[in-house]
């Protein structure tokens, strides 16, 4: 069975994707069109804000992106140098919040130790990051995306933790998705089921999909990533068959793997 995954590739340089791979596994032939661009921003403001950590009380990442964007800064060698120097190390005194496997593993590459990861969205990792954090401490620092949800800075909000948000990228529909989706239905045509990463993903995709698809639209179990992603599909009038337990290949193949079974 066919199975379409609206998602950005992991970098070429790491081998298959995990999640291609993971449904391999369940006999199910996965195939990947990238749905996302992304367009980095304030990268100047972002190192200024890094090269004080003096002024912070630790870091906050929900989104492989914004790890991107410090990545980026580090490829100069004067930053690259003041990081390896003494940033990371005075970083590494504070804590570093994360949501997700993927988040943490970017963390760890640019040198600091993530906490939280296990929490798996926004709403687990306020609640994990209040349960740490005193009321009125040092600002933590939010590299964030411009369609960052507001959970997690209203609960922190709520409880007196002070939370900095700075934009450092903002997602646009990907230039090749309209003619990827269209080339993928031609040719494979419709998949037993389809997987959705994003609210944004809902957003530029569905309407091409439920084109595409024409009647055999209910014939499709539609997967999510996680509860956000169920949200934006179940608000756009579409059923969810099933949503990752933690956002992770495993635990997504084993949900999409178990709707399958239970076809009609």
């Amino acid at each position: 069975m066919k199975v379409l995954l609206l998602k950005d590739p992991k970098d070429k340089d790491s081998g298959p994707d995990p999640y291609i791979k993971e449904l391999g596994l369940h006999g199910l032939e996965a195939t990947l069109i990238p749905v996302l661009s992304f367009e980095f921003l304030s990268l100047e403001s972002l190192f200024g804000k890094l090269s004080h950590p003096e002024c912070y009380g630790g870091l906050v990442f929900t989104s492989p992106r914004a790890l991107e964007a410090i990545k980026i800064c580090l490829k100069e060698n004067s930053k690259k140098e003041a990081w390896s120097n003494s940033l990371k190390q005075m970083w590494n005194m504070k804590p570093t919040y994360v949501v997700g496997k993927a988040t943490a593993s970017l963390v760890e590459e640019i040198g600091l130790t993530p906490q939280g990861e296990q929490c798996g969205n926004a709403e687990k990792l306020a609640e994990y990051i209040c349960s740490r954090e005193k009321p009125n401490s040092s600002a933590l620092l939010f590299p964030c995306g411009a369609l960052k949800r507001e959970v997690l800075p209203t609960v922190l909000r709520e409880r007196g933790v002070p939370l900095e948000s700075l934009t450092v990228y903002q997602t646009t529909q990907h230039p090749d998705l309209q003619e990827a989706l269209s080339t993928y239905f031609s040719q494979q045509g419709v998949p037993a089921s389809v997987v959705f990463f994003s609210p944004s993903g809902v957003k530029f995709c569905l309407q091409h999909i439920q084109k595409l698809s024409g009647d055999g639209i209910h014939h499709i179990k539609f997967a999510a990533i996680g509860p956000t992603t169920a949200e934006a599909l179940e608000a756009a009038g579409v059923p969810v068959s099933c949503t990752a337990g933690t956002p992770t290949p495993q635990d997504l193949a084993a949900a999409i793997h178990t709707a399958l079974q239970s076809q009609p």
